[in-house]
């Protein structure tokens, strides 16, 4: 079993032709609303995974936004453990898409930062727990502990990124961060490879968008060139990966080929509009990778250069 432990909100979503600049007014077209929040969208990334048993704890509002997400998570088979707020309204997050598939994201976490340590469920069963920062950093340092103590291994995406104290980086079996994320966290200039050396967490995976990934596990490093898909909102493809990764890892496949679904996956997400609509089920996944070809030598080779490793 994995548990989330992290945010649910509902995304009220824009489509224009380009991301305001500060102050400036764009005129957009369609607007939608869908069930998000990068703790809720891991979730159903990691159980349409298959595989795995999924559980999340999660806090709603007592208003119609929390019906929306709760139904989502039930249909994708998550079991819930929900903290009903009512002091507080449910997440939500408002999303400008360009028809790039680009997007700026503001979030407002109402119930989400209700979330305290006492709230975690027993972990009695769980092989991994899966944490973002869209909830207290104090809550998600306190369930590592926890987590840490039971012998579960803990797993954090450091985003939105934020300065992260070492006494939690110790208690990570895998930390994943996109490209600004690293860099704000190591505070480095210098290669992907060069920031990673920085980080003492055993496995640390750094998502690079339209390149691919990278990780190092144990002093090795792993490369994933990206499945090139035609982008119509990356919304939730971060999430998507590390739901997927983490099922993977649950599942006990190597790091290669971990990495190599949960970017089918993520790539497949950019190819819906919407969170957790734009999530592909297993089935969806396997065909993408039956498709494409394995990455070629040459391009293990570029992704590695841009990494700063040897070729």
């Amino acid at each position: 079993m994995i548990l989330i432990a992290g945010s649910a909100n509902l995304d009220f979503v824009v489509r224009a032709s380009h991301i305001p600049a500060p102050g400036e007014t764009v005129l957009g077209r369609d607007f939608q609303t869908f069930p998000g929040g990068k703790g809720a969208n891991q979730a159903v990334a990691c159980a349409r995974a298959g595989g795995v048993a999924t559980e999340m704890l999660l806090a709603l509002g007592n208003d119609p936004y929390a019906g929306v997400i709760e139904a989502s998570l039930q249909s994708a088979g998550v079991r819930m453990h929900t903290l009903r707020v009512a002091a507080q309204p449910t997440g939500c997050a408002f999303i400008c898409v360009s028809d790039e598939g680009e997007n700026a994201i503001t979030v407002a976490p109402g119930a989400n930062s209700s979330l305290l340590s006492k709230h975690l469920p027993a972990l009695t069963g769980a092989t991994h727990l899966l944490m973002q920062l869209e909830i207290p950093l104090s809550t998600v340092q306190a369930y590592a502990v926890q987590a840490h103590q039971q012998g579960v291994k803990v797993m954090l995406n450091a985003a939105p990124a934020q300065a992260l104290p070492v006494e939690l980086l110790a208690l990570l079996d895998v930390l994943v961060v996109n490209e600004d994320e690293l860099a704000s966290l190591t505070q480095s200039q210098g290669s992907l490879a060069g920031g990673l050396a920085q980080i003492a967490t055993p496995c640390v995976v750094v998502t690079l968008g339209a390149r691919g990934c990278l990780a190092r596990l144990a002093g090795e490093f792993f490369t994933q060139p990206a499945y090139q898909v035609k982008v119509v909102d990356s919304t939730a493809a971060g999430d998507t990966f590390c739901g997927m990764l983490a099922a993977a890892l649950s599942a006990g496949l190597g790091m290669s080929a971990a990495l190599q679904q949960a970017s089918a996956a993520g790539a497949l997400a950019c190819t819906r509009l919407g969170a957790q609509s734009s999530i592909p089920a297993h089935a969806d996944v396997q065909a993408l990778l039956r498709r494409m070809p394995a990455a070629s030598a040459e391009q293990h080779a570029a992704l590695r250069s841009y990494c700063g490793l040897p070729a």
